[in-house]
């Protein structure tokens, strides 16, 4: 591919970049290779979502085709996400930063021609715990007739320093100890199916918990009144009568930047990434210039391109790309929990 043209080769090598035109049922991830030769490449592993977005649809019409424009946009790019907001019936697009979300949402209006309102970007915020405690949880309700029973012990604590979070286990890591038969083994899956169900929503502000840890030890059950719904419904009580009691945290995502600035505006640029929390971690001479290479939590970014460019007269540019999860001060977390809260979204399971 040059520009606009397009010069037709018979192959490509390892190391070449090319065009293909027609395909329709492959996706980013998968392998193409000869029929004779099969072979698969190993997977990419693609980042979680950091930002998001709320946007609705102008009209009826574009409501029609914004389905349709999200479907095939999540289907070429694995780090972008479409959801629905349970409680505000909002349709939210996540990526990994606010350029992401722009470039997204002009695609949307100029490839397939559908006007959207969005409102302002969200954080990806994540909950986590740093304490153990250990509780019984009993769930019963007899209403005549047949009732419901379910009775666990269990201790709740953060994973162990080499647990590796996997699609399958979603961050739960889930010990069964019973032994004799206290809860009878059909039932052991539907407890922690609760507990998996329930760290959707944490405790401080309904944000999603990353990981967490539960050592079955005791519990009991009835012959008649006890089912795999009585003892899922009873995990899910006991993740949220716990887990205040193990010292959740609010994480916020934290992001690597490249900044590469004229040496004169050098003071200027690290002392603006100063007040947004940013750490610098090192600074490299490229090319007459300086490179200034930082961590800073992605709340502090919005709206930093237009700031670099004014500090620096335009003359500066930047990259950013996700690093990890970090603890939010305390003091931020509780203006982000009280924020979430006045809005009216709340941490019920």
């Amino acid at each position: 591919m040059h520009a606009n043209k397009q010069n037709q080769i018979p192959f490509i090598e390892a190391g070449d970049i090319g065009a293909a035109v027609g395909f329709k049922d492959i996706k980013t991830g998968d392998t193409l290779c000869a029929e004779n030769a099969p072979i698969v490449l190993e997977a990419m592993n693609f980042p979680e979502p950091v930002i998001g977005l709320a946007i609705e649809a102008k009209t009826q019409t574009d409501m029609d085709k914004m389905g349709v424009a999200l479907g095939k946009l999540s289907e070429e790019d694995p780090t972008f996400r479409v959801r629905t907001d349970d409680e505000t019936g909002q349709t939210i697009i996540s990526g990994m930063g606010e350029l992401h979300l722009e470039i997204i949402v002009d695609r949307m209006r100029r490839e397939f021609k559908v006007e959207v309102n969005q409102g302002a970007p969200q954080v990806n915020y994540k909950e986590a715990i740093n304490g153990t405690i250990e509780h019984r949880e009993v769930y019963k309700k007899q209403t005549g007739g047949r009732g419901k029973f379910a009775d666990i012990k269990f201790v709740v604590s953060p994973v162990d320093a080499d647990f590796e979070v996997t699609d399958k286990n979603g961050g739960l890591q889930f010990e069964n100890e019973i032994t004799g038969g206290n809860i009878p083994r059909e039932f052991i899956p539907s407890v922690e199916k609760g507990f998996k169900a329930a760290m959707v929503n944490g405790v401080l502000a309904g944000y999603p918990l990353q990981t967490l840890k539960i050592r079955l030890i005791d519990g009991s059950y009835h012959a008649v009144d006890s089912d795999s719904l009585s003892f899922e419904i009873c995990a899910r009580t006991a993740y949220r009568e716990s887990l205040p009691g193990c010292k959740p945290v609010l994480l916020e995502p934290i992001m690597k930047l490249e900044v590469i600035t004229p040496d004169q505006n050098m003071g200027d640029v690290v002392g603006d990434l100063n007040r947004r929390r940013g750490q610098v971690e090192g600074m490299d001479s490229k090319a007459g210039a300086q490179v200034v290479k930082a961590k800073v939590p992605l709340s502090e970014m919005f709206g930093y391109v237009t700031q670099l460019r004014t500090i620096t007269s335009g003359r500066a540019s930047s990259t950013m790309e996700f690093s990890h999860y970090a603890e939010v001060p305390k003091n931020l977390s509780e203006e982000v929990i009280a924020k979430v809260k006045g809005k009216g979204k709340t941490a019920s399971v």
